[in-house]
């Protein structure tokens, strides 16, 4: 956890890797799991210096209840902001005026 975290975020953190680890995670994947976890509680709750753009505007993890877990992908697919970072991550020129369908396109899906 980042220095100056507080005590529910600590407790928070060592309830999600225990759960993770019950589940036959890793050690080192539970704890991964747990701190991105938490971080994008603090970040969606203000608690964050920084915080990326879909931290803050995707749903937290306690209201979305699982809805993507596994491979990430509901029944839609992945979300516009996820085909988007992957775009940029691949370098495909004109990303940024794609909707989600011609991203997916772009990303051979």
């Amino acid at each position: 956890m980042p220095a100056g975290s507080s005590r529910k975020r600590e407790r928070q953190y060592e309830h999600i890797k225990e759960g993770q680890k019950q589940r036959g995670a890793s050690t080192r994947r539970a704890e991964e799991i747990a701190s991105r976890t938490v971080n994008k509680e603090r970040a969606q709750s203000g608690e964050a210096r920084r915080a990326s753009r879909t931290s803050v505007r995707d749903k937290p993890a306690s209201r979305r209840g699982g809805e993507r877990s596994g491979n990430r992908r509901g029944a839609q697919g992945p979300t516009r902001d996820q085909l988007y970072n992957e775009a940029r991550q691949r370098g495909i020129e004109g990303r940024s005026r794609m909707d989600k369908r011609q991203l997916s396109r772009a990303l051979g899906r």
